[in-house]
This record gives C-alpha cells, structure tokens and sequence, in this order.
C-alpha cells in the first residue's frame, strides 16, 4: 500500500480515535508514515508525540492497549479516522476519553 498519498501535505496528520462499540471519540493524535505503517502491521495504534519527537504505542506503558478495526481517510487524504477496540482508558488521565471537558 502506497502511504505517501496521505503525507504530500504534511508530514504528520491528525488521527481520530473513535470506539467501535460506542462510537465514542478517544482521542486525537498524530501520525507519520512510519507511525502507520506500524499500525497496519501490527494491528495496534503508533503515533508519532510531538512533544517527545519519537515513536509510541499507545497501551505500551499502561496496558491500555488500541485494537484497530478500520481505518479510513478523509476526502483530501489529510486526516485518519481510526475505530479501534479499546481496553482501559484511552486518555493519560484515566478517563475513558480525552474529551471529558464539557465547554458548553
């Protein structure tokens, strides 16, 4: 599979976590080529963390771990929506979710 479509415009893109028996959005990270390429690989979600500039699997520290369903992109090849299989919480706080905050 040829992934430089989904990088001409940049070399990261925004990947949309959502639970596949809730439909409930996880959380938003990041991803390069090399962080989807593991993703199909191993099954699991890779992202790329900008703010320690490597590599990570999420669930490899706390055993949270994100099974990949599907995967799909947007209409401009720019952003991913991934559905996964979640076990634990998804956001670093123990929530189930990164979006617990309610705005309004």
């Amino acid at each position: 599979m040829d992934l430089d479509k989904y990088f001409e415009k940049d070399e990261l893109i925004p990947a949309v976590v959502q639970e596949k028996g809730t439909g409930e959005v996880l959380m938003l990270a990041y991803m390069n080529k090399e962080s989807l390429s593991k993703t199909l690989e191993t099954g699991y979600t890779w992202f790329w963390s900008r703010s320690r500039q490597e590599l990570w699997n999420k669930g490899a520290t706390s055993g949270h771990f994100q099974k990949v369903i599907e995967i799909y992109s947007d209409c401009d090849n720019d952003t991913l929506l991934v559905i996964v299989e979640q076990s634990g919480a998804a956001c670093h706080t123990g929530n189930h979710s990164c979006f617990f905050t309610k705005i309004k």
